[in-house]
Formats: C-alpha cells, structure tokens, sequence
C-alpha cells in the first residue's frame, strides 16, 4: 500500500488494488490542498482544516460517523473519542480511523485531545503504521503523542498537524516530537521530494523496531 502525504492531517492512502482514501482534507491553512481523486474521504471532526470534502476529486464516500465499513474490500473502523482532555467539553468529539489495506493496520488519530488510556488502547491496537497529531494546543502535544507510540508500539509513526512553512494554525513543530526520541534507539528519516509518497509492504515491516517517517509537504 501508498501512503502519500498531502499536508496537515491529510494523507491520500492506496491499496495494491487501486481504493483511495483521503484522510480529513483541509480548506485554508495558508497552502492548498492538492487536487486528487478517491473512493473514500473520512473526516475525523467538522472544523475547517478536516472536512474540505469539495476539495476531493470524484463521487467518494464520505465516512464521518463512527462504527465498521468494508469499501471495496477495505475494512475500516471509525472509534469515537475526545479532541480535549476534559471529556469534548471544550472541542467536541474526535473519529479515530483504522484501515486494513493490505495486510497492514494503518491508524490515522485525526485531532485526538484525550489522554493515553488502556480502555482506548484496547480499541486501537494492533498498529503497523501509526499517524499521529504532535503539534499540541488544539491536539496531544509532543509528549503524550509519545506516550501513545511508547504504548502503542507501532513499526512506523509518521508525524502529522504540525508547524510547516505556510501553516496559519498556532501549533508546535515537528522537532518538539522527535527530539524526545533516542535517535540510537529509535531510527528517525526525513522525506523531502516533489511528490512525498511511501510504500509499505506487510513483509518489509518490523514488530521490533519503531520508525519514524517525517514526510514533508509536497511544494
């Protein structure tokens, strides 16, 4: 499977058999949303800079509710949980998406405030590839979004709603995040290309070992 990231919290993910999934596309962040088509378009919480369905090409489905969909041979569990730490009373509610795309467990956490509880770990687990909010003030900051990967123990943790050249939303950089990271222990890449996309596949991941993947906006 492909995961090509289109900035902010919006990722386009592919399965070998050509589904598409687009993951809470933005509206103005200060940059624009690539134009691209897909099957599916999730959308973790109502505001602005994650339900920009008009941006998305084609006749997707919109999923934005919780509970299990199978989309073209996709299995996809969306799990209700809190975007603040004091039970949604000050942001609402958040959707967790979980993908089955070739044989890998892909959890994209949308705008998660809440704490790192067992009950909520329960319902996630098991993760091959984990995106995560780290910029804080609006999501979990850098140190509980590790918590989540020390707790979760996903193979790849790609970092997601951080401070980027062109961003207009008050939110911390990348660098708070891995700089809490042992860089012996943990192995640490930065994408940077014209089109920033990766392919994984079930072989090529490791339950021993955590990567994180900082994959920079496409230009």
């Amino acid at each position: 499977m492909k995961i090509r990231y289109l900035g902010h919290s919006c990722f386009q993910l592919t399965e070998s058999t050509g589904t598409s999934i687009v993951t809470d596309p933005y509206g103005d962040v200060g940059f624009d949303l690539p134009r691209v088509t897909a099957d599916v378009v999730t959308v973790s919480h109502s505001h602005f800079d994650h339900n920009n369905i008009s941006g998305i090409d084609g006749n997707p489905v919109i999923l934005s509710e919780e509970g299990n969909y199978e989309i073209d041979g996709v299995h996809i569990t969306a799990i209700r949980c809190c975007h603040d730490d004091e039970h949604g009373e000050k942001r609402g509610d958040n959707l967790i998406f979980k993908f089955r795309m070739d044989g890998l467990e892909i959890c994209h956490l949308g705008d998660l405030g809440e704490e790192c509880t067992s009950s909520l770990l329960e319902a996630l687990l098991p993760v091959h590839v984990l995106l995560i909010p780290v910029g804080g003030n609006y999501t979990i900051d850098a140190e509980q979004a590790k918590e989540y990967v020390d707790r979760i123990m996903p193979s790849i943790v790609v970092p997601m709603h951080y401070k980027t050249k062109g961003l207009n939303i008050d939110i911390e950089r990348v660098d708070r995040f891995t700089d809490l990271f042992d860089e012996e222990a943990e192995e640490i890449e930065i994408i940077d290309s014209e089109e920033c996309e990766l392919e994984f596949f079930r072989d090529d991941i490791s339950d021993d070992s955590t990567q994180i993947i900082i994959m920079e906006r496409e230009k």
